[in-house]
């Protein structure tokens, strides 16, 4: 199944501007606010509570005050679960979000869910190699394919590494924003859902890996709903589709990335799934990531 209605997700404790990510994250913005942490929680706690209205299943775990993990909000960048009952642990760019891998998250889910085998990759950290989970990767989960533009945190031996792992093909290129700087996380800039794919193809640096980028989505039937490189920076890139429990598919995004979007886009990813939107605007500007990136997808076996 490409999609799920299991979620985790951390509710935050400490929120704020990260300094050692903003340096090849340009999404970020440092605010000016002095209450960054309680405007975060409350986007956070809304957030959530609008996801169970929509019958989603999300297990919230509170994060820590001690180590310092301001970034703890996304925990899709350390962490991914398969539904052969496999865990993946991932090596992250910046020292203070490697401190987010926390066993007793996954000793938790293990009381509802099948875990069958952790692998952890993370000792690639000491290589200064990096693949930050499905931050760095866009997994077609039904085709096999893990799309990733290749950065400082997406290091294509990583990526090898974790597709020979797993099954995956490797589909990787480079991609960049309106001011020729890489785009650091693949997740900004391209969705893939069960039928379609959301994805800022103006990006996409070369012709040739363009095309190979659109053949390879067109040859797995999804139709490709492109955006432009502002509508990326709004985080109209930064969707996930999930499945609730009863059966409706969900296409999960910012209130900014949903107002970026031109009324033909909407029609055409209403033709499959219902949009449910939530505003995430100081998570967006402290954080640089949005609503895809704080949902880490379940795919574990339920026991």
């Amino acid at each position: 199944m490409q999609t799920t209605n299991h979620i985790l997700m951390i509710r935050p404790v400490d929120f704020k501007f990260n300094e050692q990510t903003a340096g090849n994250n340009k999404f970020q913005v440092a605010s000016t606010a002095h209450d960054v942490q309680a405007q975060a929680l409350k986007e956070f706690d809304d957030f959530v509570k609008l996801l169970k209205q929509n019958d989603i299943d999300v297990t919230v775990v509170d994060d820590t005050l001690t180590p310092e993990t301001p970034d703890s909000i996304f925990p899709n960048n350390w962490v991914s679960f398969h539904e052969d009952g496999s865990v993946y642990l991932y090596p992250m760019f910046s020292e203070n979000r490697r401190q987010e891998r926390r066993k007793e998250i996954i000793d938790g889910l293990k009381n509802k869910f099948e875990v069958n085998h952790v692998s952890d990759l993370s000792f690639y950290e000491m290589q200064h190699a990096f693949l930050e989970g499905t931050g760095s990767m866009v997994l077609d989960r039904v085709n096999k394919v893990a799309y990733a533009c290749l950065s400082v945190r997406t290091d294509q031996e990583v990526l090898d590494n974790f597709c020979m792992l797993t099954g995956y093909e490797a589909l990787s290129f480079q991609a960049v924003d309106d001011q020729n700087f890489p785009i650091y996380h693949t997740n900004v800039m391209m969705c893939v859902g069960d039928q379609f794919a959301v994805v800022c193809l103006e990006s996409i640096r070369y012709e040739e890996e363009r095309m190979a980028v659109t053949m390879r989505l067109n040859s797995t039937g999804k139709e490709i709903i492109d955006i432009s490189l502002d509508q990326m920076n709004h985080f109209a890139g930064n969707m996930l589709q999930v499945t609730n429990l009863s059966g409706e598919d969900l296409l999960i995004m910012s209130e900014q990335a949903y107002l970026s979007l031109h009324d033909n886009q909407i029609s055409n990813l209403e033709q499959y799934c219902r949009i449910v939107q939530a505003p995430l605007y100081t998570i967006e500007k402290n954080g640089g990531g949005s609503a895809r990136c704080m949902l880490a997808e379940i795919h574990l076996p339920e026991k």
